[in-house]
């Protein structure tokens, strides 16, 4: 399967956010890391370290339907993509700069697939 490489970077005053549980994003993180795309922008996690935000572009929200996720349009509303927290309650994982484009949505919806049968598969083990 060939991955496009162009995606469109987020703006301060426009993209989508895609929240999983921590568990799940850590791993996509991971698979998408590790992968040979340039798979993973920015991801926000919250303090409590429950969740993880993936930058999406804008216009995603309007067809994500990967099960255990949402994604939201956030029209820049309280979203400033700097080394600083962007939200408060929350700080980055992988803060712009290190990631500068919005994670591909196809790519991320198979590292969330990914990560939720591995997940499966360790907790089937024990």
């Amino acid at each position: 399967m060939e991955i496009s490489r162009s995606v469109n970077p987020c703006t301060p005053v426009s993209c989508d956010v895609v929240t999983v549980p921590a568990r799940h994003g850590l791993e996509a993180v991971d698979i998408l890391r590790r992968g040979v795309s340039e798979g993973v922008g920015p991801v926000l996690h919250d303090d409590g370290g429950r969740t993880l935000g993936f930058l999406v572009p804008p216009g995603t929200a309007a067809g994500w339907d990967v099960p255990g996720s949402t994604c939201t349009e956030t029209d820049g509303r309280g979203l400033r993509l700097t080394p600083e927290p962007p939200v408060e309650g929350s700080d980055w994982l992988l803060p712009p700069g290190d990631a500068d484009l919005a994670t591909d949505p196809a790519v991320l919806r198979a590292a969330l697939g990914e990560a939720a049968r591995l997940i499966e598969a360790a907790d089937n083990c024990r």
